[in-house]
């Protein structure tokens, strides 16, 4: 009974031995499970600091280049500032831009057009000057062959009489005489006045010269032949007596 006894109080001993092993086991396991657990915080920790340390050299680094890049802004708009002072002291002093090829041709075409245009100004008052001197011409070429027909016409109203004045015949050669000199006057024609005026050779040609005490020196005395004007041209001169 005894050897029974004490072989189940060694089989409860070893019982009891094991789960104490296994508890210490236990406890170890853990211990160690809490001790890795430990270095894996410890670890990461270390790799958080890490990187808040790298993020903070970021920060520094993106404040640095911030206050860089706006050192580098000042100095830009200084450099542009000075720029834009060069730019306007050299309009203002300093020498002027090469026109556009295009405004060049634009001046060139200008001009000639101004040029042209003068030009043909010029030919037309010439062409018109030359127009009236031909057509003053011709009226003083056809005037100088009519006014011997009126020579003729004042010779034979002045050599009649007056009985002969008063004939149908001589009433009608007097209205024809009348007519054509309305007619030339109409046109610019008139004669030159000679009788009592002084001579002028630009209207008057002497043809003899008389002593008359009566009349003031270098006076027309007789008229010959009735000088005519057209306009401010003469057409024929007087031809007259002068007295010295």
């Amino acid at each position: 009974m005894s050897e029974k006894m004490s072989k189940e109080d060694m089989v409860k001993e070893a019982v009891e031995e094991a789960k104490a092993k296994a508890a210490e086991e236990a406890v170890q396991s853990e211990e160690s499970a809490d001790e890795s657990e430990a270095g894996a915080a410890a670890q990461d920790a270390q790799e958080k600091e890490k990187d808040a340390d790298a993020a903070g050299d970021d920060v520094d680094g993106g404040d640095s280049a911030e206050e860089d890049s706006d050192d580098s802004d000042d100095m830009t708009e200084g450099s542009g500032e000075e720029d834009a002072s060069k730019n306007e002291k050299r309009k203002l002093f300093g020498k002027k831009n090469k026109k556009d090829k295009k405004d060049e041709k634009i001046e060139e075409l200008t001009d000639r057009l101004t040029r042209q245009m003068a030009e043909f100004d010029n030919f037309r008052k010439r062409t018109e000057k030359e127009k009236s001197q031909m057509y003053e011409i011709g009226a003083k070429d056809i005037i100088e062959k009519i006014l011997p027909i009126v020579d003729n016409f004042e010779r034979g109203l002045g050599s009649m009489n007056e009985e002969e004045k008063a004939t149908p015949f001589a009433e009608g050669m007097e209205k024809i005489y009348k007519q054509l000199m309305t007619t030339l006057e109409s046109l610019g024609v008139k004669p030159i006045d000679a009788v009592g005026q002084e001579f002028n050779p630009d209207f008057h040609n002497a043809v003899m010269h008389v002593e008359d005490e009566e009349l003031d020196e270098n006076i027309i005395a007789e008229e010959f032949q009735k000088g005519y004007m057209y306009r401010d041209s003469v057409v024929r001169h007087s031809m007259v007596k002068v007295a010295n």
